[in-house]
């Protein structure tokens, strides 16, 4: 699940072009790792979520009005050592008609294109978010399971199109952490508040006689389909909660060979637990599915800079990218406030923590 440490802050930084071509990230030829397209130089993403403010407003309910809070964070990333960001996209805001895209937040997302090309950072895009409920509007749940799939087919198809070209997209996210219904049918498409935000949705209400890989598969190939009749280069992961890191058992659902045969690299979210380092890293390796794999969401939350800092090196091996948080304030800047808690410390001390690692992680483009 998304953390949701706010906190506050940004410095003014002014927006730079970058002097050479920004490279494409693509899959290696051998399927194992990531590379920049035309050199095939090794790439591993170190990055950010980039998901909302310090007040929890999410980054498309305040990057057209305040786009220079955008520049100015963009900017403060970039100068951590990342070279990806991962931002959600809420399907509320982006779909003004289940069969109509929002003008306006398309354009928003190619400046943000912009900014990230001339940052040199490369964004992870998740979308299809509901995360926040006010944002959902009545008529998408009004839809059956068809109806709701063929507007987030929709919705994947017109952010591809803006987004086709441009080699600052590291990937699709198809849909932050979703998941299926048990044996008995669900009323709602929503599952898990925390924090008064809804993380984790439900493809389908009821299985009606079908498998669960049944219906992930289905899904899956619709929103690929989608994104391939725009954008046939840029690759796709979905963003799974690890359930054999949760639960001590069982196999990867998305990322298993049928499943996720049209997915490019596996993506999990882990917050591993103090004192129990090595029982992550080894439930990570059930993830080792013959592709790239990243750790899309990890902030010390369950344990302590240092711990989460060893189970980031220890990985390395098998690892082809990491992304954790950040909401806009410097290390520097935590600290100096006045009403700072533990929240602001934890916070800090990783950001400092992670600046340190991106000289040993992070493979950067050529500047």
């Amino acid at each position: 699940m998304l953390c949701l440490l706010w906190i506050t802050g940004t410095t003014h930084l002014s927006v730079g072009r970058a002097q050479e071509p920004l490279p494409a990230i693509r899959v290696s030829p051998d399927g194992h790792s990531f590379i920049q397209a035309g050199s095939e130089q090794p790439f591993v993403a170190w990055g950010v979520n980039y998901d909302h403010d310090e007040s929890g407003r999410l980054l498309d309910e305040y990057w057209t009005e305040e786009w220079d809070k955008v520049i100015e964070d963009f900017g403060e990333i970039q100068q951590l050592g990342a070279n990806c960001v991962r931002i959600h996209l809420q399907i509320g805001l982006w779909m003004e008609s289940p069969e109509q895209a929002s003008p306006s937040q398309v354009n928003q997302l190619k400046q943000l294109i912009k900014l990230a090309e001339s940052k040199r950072l490369y964004l992870d895009i998740t979308g299809l978010a509901c995360y926040h409920k006010a944002n959902i509007p009545a008529w998408l749940n009004e839809l059956n399971e068809a109806e709701r799939w063929a507007v987030q087919a929709r919705f994947w198809s017109s952010v591809a199109k803006a987004c086709a070209g441009s080699p600052a997209i590291f990937c699709y996210d198809l849909m932050n952490e979703p998941i299926l219904p048990g044996e008995s049918p669900e009323t709602d498409w929503l599952a898990g508040e925390l924090g008064g935000k809804f993380f984790v949705q439900r493809l389908a209400l009821d299985r009606k006689g079908r498998s669960r890989e049944e219906i992930a598969e289905a899904w899956v190939n619709q929103m690929v389909d989608a994104i391939r009749e725009q954008d046939p280069e840029t690759m796709v992961t979905v963003g799974v909660i690890p359930w054999v890191f949760v639960f001590g058992g069982g196999k990867p659902l998305f990322h298993s060979p049928d499943i996720g045969k049209r997915l490019d690299f596996a993506s999990v979210h882990f917050y591993p637990e103090k004192g129990k380092i090595d029982h992550a890293l080894k439930s990570l390796q059930a993830y080792e599915v013959g592709k790239p794999l990243v750790v899309e969401e990890m902030f010390p939350m369950k344990c302590g800079v240092d711990e989460l800092s060893t189970f980031v090196l220890q990985s390395e091996s098998h690892v082809d990218g990491w992304i954790s948080f950040y909401w806009g304030a410097t290390a520097n800047e935590l600290r100096a406030k006045k009403d700072a808690g533990i929240a602001e410390a934890i916070t800090a001390k990783w950001l400092d923590a992670f600046q340190e690692l991106s000289a040993e992680i992070g493979v950067a483009p050529k500047r």
